[in-house]
């Protein structure tokens, strides 16, 4: 026990040299343990920090769900906007050179597969002559002397239909403005 107690008394020796500066001046040792409220303290904003970032994480990882969700049959809407643009066509042409019958037929036909794009929230953006050209919706094809002085910089035609799905735009309306 008396040759731990010299280990002892030389360790603290050695402390005190190495505490002892160029001039003889003793430092004090200024290494102060934390207390366990402050330990605590720092652990419970930790804690509060995690959880709030797992929190950010549940709620950005939800909303890239229900985005993906929303927009997952975007490709095959704006595939089928042809076939609607198709009907759309066959409807005019039958009007002028069909009969009565099969143009309630096809006519049959395209309101019900328009209202089944619908559902799955398909939106026309509706466009029309005389309206403000907003870059957010139209894409502008060509431009024309206006016809009227109040034309000038509206939308003067309408060359294809624009459509929304879930109020992001898929495909631009394509018109003609006036100069």
């Amino acid at each position: 026990m008396s040759e731990n107690h010299d280990k002892y008394d030389e360790i603290l020796d050695n402390q005190e040299d190495l505490n002892t500066n160029i001039e003889g001046e003793t430092t004090e040792n200024v290494t102060e343990q934390p207390s366990v409220e402050e330990l605590l303290a720092e652990e419970k904003d930790r804690y509060i920090r995690l959880y709030a970032e797992f929190d950010n994480f549940k709620k950005r990882t939800a909303k890239e769900k229900m985005e993906f969700f929303q927009y997952a049959n975007q490709d095959m809407m704006i595939s089928m906007l042809g076939v609607l643009d198709d009907f759309e066509r066959a409807l005019k042409n039958i009007a002028e050179h069909g009969n009565e019958a099969d143009l309630q037929g096809v006519e049959l036909i395209y309101q019900k597969f328009k209202s089944k794009l619908y559902e799955k929230g398909l939106k026309v953006i509706e466009v029309k002559a005389g309206d403000d050209f907003d870059v957010n919706f139209h894409e502008a094809i060509t431009q024309i002397p206006a016809p009227s002085e109040d034309l000038k910089g509206k939308i003067v035609d309408v060359i294809e239909t624009g459509y929304t799905l879930n109020d992001r735009v898929i495909r631009f309306a394509k018109v003609v403005t006036g100069n």
